[in-house]
């Protein structure tokens, strides 16, 4: 494991001690401060992966540490931990930038876990650093992607569910986000969990919290994702994979805008605005009794499909174009542009991974191209793509804008079909319907060829 540094900010010798060698036996570099001025001297000077700190206490605030370290441009995560506190202070600490947030005594494996999870996050935005705005933006000149921007800023302010459905790396988690930035509820939480990535039971807890006591191995009270996210947005991300003992709770939590811990004696009402999304056939899933109805029919007030990349390659241009930029800032690189081989090998392409997979195909051919054009050989590595020759031909000779290089490709291949749209709109690789729209904005822009 490659060294990692951690600092402690805690003024009890007994607990620093116990954090200390917990830590430094998993083969942490550890160190420690014992206030918040110190902290946050170290935490300027030194580079640290992970900050552990006391939430509150004499010498130390919690609050002051976390509003300190994310004005930083390379800030650590920061986990708190409270002796005692109350949900508002745990809410108000994950608003301000807080990591995570636990109350002691921390069962065994926990802090482990939360760790690791701050290290991989800590991973991920050290080597990317891109602003929130354009991490979370969506490309796109597509009709129909423009048409479902549309409804969700529409429906944004409104506290009605909405179910976002599309097959994996479409970018349903950016339309979720798109709905928050919108709403008035864009300053506070959006908490986000994954159904898929957690066994049923801990979803529960995830989910909803529990007492102290709850369970075997529940030693204190936790707040659960929906508390956390109170005035706020919870995304439930691949809502399908949730088994139905919990789906038969979230409907519960729907309607009466109250939840019950795991263990708990009264319920805890809550203001939250939902937003599911699937990879699957949500119908499909009814019919084989694997989700409930019901809970469909309450999730699906506002449902918004996101098409796959194969239906939108008229994208795929302004994609590739975003993507250059990003790694170009990611990588240290100046790539300029894409040939028309290599855009054409691009539209050529099923997208099985849809725009997650565009997105690492072009990062690879950054870091491969040896000059200031990707050409097709950037692309793949052992691997033989070749481009079918109507789709090559269509697109030679290409200059100007992305949008114009659509325009021709489109124009290009309509009169290769003798105007065919239904076999045009198959070479394009996208639908009769995309490709009608975009003649129509064409024709409302007095766009000939």
């Amino acid at each position: 494991m490659p060294t990692c540094n951690i600092l402690i900010i805690e003024d009890q010798y007994k607990e620093k001690a116990l954090l200390l060698n917990a830590l430094q036996e998993q083969g942490y570099n550890v160190e420690y401060a014992i206030d918040t001025s110190k902290a946050i001297e170290k935490i300027k000077q030194d580079v640290f992966d992970v900050v552990i700190s006391e939430f509150q206490s004499a010498q130390i605030n919690g609050l002051e540490i976390v509003q300190n370290v994310t004005l930083l441009s390379n800030s650590p995560p920061v986990i708190l931990i409270a002796g005692d506190c109350s949900p508002q202070s745990a809410v108000e600490a994950m608003k301000m930038g807080a990591f995570d947030f636990f109350v002691k005594p921390i069962a065994p494996g926990i802090l482990e876990s939360s760790i690791a999870n701050a290290l991989e996050t800590r991973s991920e935005t050290a080597s990317r650093p891109i602003s929130k705005t354009s991490k979370y933006q969506i490309i796109t000149e597509n009709y129909h992607m423009k048409q479902t921007m549309s409804l969700a800023k529409t429906v944004a302010d409104s506290k009605a569910p909405v179910l976002i459905q599309g097959e994996s790396g479409t970018g349903k988690e950016l339309f979720a986000r798109y709905i928050h930035q919108h709403s008035s509820r864009n300053n506070q939480l959006l908490v986000a969990l994954n159904c898929a990535a957690l066994p049923d039971g801990l979803l529960e807890s995830e989910l909803f919290g529990h007492e102290k006591g709850a369970f075997t191995g529940a030693i204190s009270r936790k707040l659960g994702k929906f508390e956390l996210a109170h005035q706020g947005t919870i995304l439930l991300d691949e809502i399908s994979e949730m088994n139905l003992y919990l789906q038969a709770k979230l409907l519960r939590v729907l309607q009466e805008s109250e939840i019950d811990r795991v263990g708990g004696q009264h319920p805890v009402s809550i203001d939250v605005r939902v937003i599911a999304t699937t990879n699957r056939e949500i119908e499909a899933t009814i019919k084989e009794k694997k989700f409930r109805a019901d809970l469909y029919y309450r999730l699906n007030v506002i449902p918004l499909k996101v098409l796959p990349l194969r239906e939108r390659k008229d994208d795929i241009p302004l994609l590739a174009k975003y993507f250059i930029k990003k790694y170009n800032q990611i990588d240290n690189r100046n790539v300029k542009s894409i040939s028309d081989e290599a855009l054409a090998t691009l539209m050529a392409m099923a997208w099985p991974g849809n725009v997650r997979e565009l997105e690492n195909v072009i990062e690879r051919a950054v870091l491969l191209c040896d000059g200031d054009t990707i050409e097709p050989n950037n692309l793949f590595i052992g691997e033989s793509h070749k481009v079918p020759q109507h789709l090559t031909s269509s697109l030679q000779p290409m200059e100007g804008t992305l949008r114009e290089m659509e325009r021709k490709m489109i124009f290009n291949t309509l009169d290769k079909t003798n105007g065919n749209r239904t076999h045009a709109a198959d070479i394009l690789g996208i639908s009769v319907r995309t490709l009608r729209n975009k003649l129509n904005e064409y024709k409302q822009a007095n766009i000939t060829q």
